[in-house]
């Protein structure tokens, strides 16, 4: 059964932020080894990596998920950046799409969509692992 998961280092998004890309970045995957360990290994250079979100999933690889996020968020280009260098499915996430598509779902549900919303992790793991699977 294999695993998808979202994961997130701080180290990586304080770089990120330093050379104009942002501070949301993400990495995205499916896996079938045990998630953790593959966590405690990092990616990019970075081992401060922590898991903000995984969800089991059978019916996709990690290339159609890749290529199904990248059609709504920014991938980022491996070979422009040597630090990320063989590293897929890292995402500089646009924080407004995040707000609209939970402004949205409030909306629909009957919720109040005038809250102040404060993005979390976890709320943008949500975002794209909706995504995903979309």
């Amino acid at each position: 059964m294999a695993t998808l998961y979202v994961a997130r280092s701080t180290k990586l998004s304080k770089w990120a932020s330093d050379v104009g890309l942002g501070k949301h970045i993400y990495k995205v995957g499916i896996t079938d080894e045990p998630i953790k360990e593959l966590v405690a290994a990092g990616w990019a250079g970075e081992t401060d990596w922590a898991l903000v979100k995984k969800d089991t999933e059978d019916a996709l690889t990690e290339e159609v998920v890749l290529e199904r996020l990248a059609k709504r968020e920014t991938m980022i280009d491996s070979k422009y950046y040597p630090r990320i260098r063989d590293t897929p499915g890292i995402f500089k996430i646009n924080p407004t799409h995040v707000e609209s598509s939970l402004i949205v779902g409030r909306a629909l549900d009957g919720g109040g969509e005038r809250e102040t919303l404060k993005l979390k992790p976890t709320d943008i793991a949500t975002y794209l692992i909706h995504n995903a699977r979309r």
